[in-house]
């Protein structure tokens, strides 16, 4: 097992540096997915600096475009970064974007393949940034700084009907979350909401958890019930303010879900959708066959696709 898990460290890497190198093209998909299966190991097997280290070298694997541009700033001690493409014509909406990880691990810097999709996408400027991670930062550490983001944006002049919220995966888990803080402050909501594969309830109740363990390559129950553990610090977790699929959805803005086929956490998404429309929510949600968790991160036809119904949405709901 250590032999193993020493050559996969060497083997992320090794690709790192090709990426660097501008050769990534050579890696082989199933290197890639070798890479992907030992990032998402369980919290055992893995500890959670090397997880981090892991998971940021696979966002520099996959890469970002050449045609957006990054400018790092401050929001008090949360380090934060903008995406815009470099010839901007400086699109009024804006997105806030919050990272994956399992609320462990993940950046903005992890995130940067897929935000950059998404800017090119709909040429719209995009904040993401990097929340306090557990085990250090339990519940409800990114909770706050989420909120303080969002407060950054609209003391910056940003109205609340010009900023998308999005996430993937705990990060759609904080979008969801940061929408009903704000909705139980009785302040504006976002003008949409765009959720990659979003986690919704800690309590692992969705049945797919156990139908889709052998499918997905990404995720398992026992790395969901380890991080869950480090990150909820003994809150109950059917508590909305940790599975949001349990919250009052009442008066959400427009939303839309992309969930693969292959997830254990396909539940997840579909149960969200049926939540939502209960609630009159205008939603829709689109499951893509043979796809994983967050598979809009790699560098695949069917990934660039999925940002592309995601603009479109965004484009609809903007009219």
């Amino acid at each position: 097992m250590e032999n193993n898990e020493l050559h996969l460290e060497k083997l992320v890497d090794k690709v790192t540096d090709k990426v660097t190198d501008r050769i990534n093209d050579k890696v082989s998909n199933q290197n890639v997915m070798a890479i992907i299966k030992k990032m998402h190991a369980t919290v055992e097997k893995v500890d959670i600096p090397k997880q981090r280290h892991m998971q940021d070298n696979y966002g520099v694997l996959l890469g970002a475009s050449k045609d957006v541009e990054f400018e790092e700033i401050q929001i008090g001690d949360i380090s934060a970064e903008w995406t815009r493409l470099r010839h901007s014509h400086r699109y009024q909406p804006v997105i806030l974007y919050c990272h994956g990880g399992g609320y462990v691990a993940g950046s903005k810097k992890y995130a940067r393949s897929v935000i950059s999709k998404l800017v090119e996408a709909t040429s719209m400027p995009t904040l993401s940034f990097d929340y306090r991670l557990a085990p250090e930062h339990p519940f409800p550490a990114a909770i706050e700084d989420v909120v303080s983001v969002w407060d950054y944006l609209t003391y910056q002049g940003y109205g609340a009907e010009n900023i998308i919220v999005a996430g993937d995966s705990a990060g759609g888990n904080l979008a969801l979350e940061l929408l009903l803080y704000i909705k139980s402050k009785q302040r504006i909501l976002p003008k949409g909401l765009i959720l990659l594969s979003p986690w919704t309830d800690m309590t692992n109740s969705g049945k797919s958890i156990k139908l889709r363990a052998e499918a997905d390559p990404i995720l398992c129950e026992a790395y969901l019930n380890n991080v869950i553990q480090l990150y909820a610090d003994g809150q109950k977790l059917d508590s909305p303010e940790l599975s949001p699929l349990y919250a009052d959805f009442g008066g959400f803005p427009p939303t839309y879900i992309q969930v693969g086929e292959n997830e254990v956490l396909l539940d997840d998404s579909t149960r969200l959708y049926q939540r939502l429309l209960l609630h009159k929510v205008l939603t829709r949600m689109s499951i893509y066959e043979g796809m994983w968790h967050v598979f809009q991160m790699a560098p695949f036809k069917k990934s660039y696709l999925a940002i592309q119904e995601a603009a479109e949405f965004i484009f609809e709901i903007c009219k």
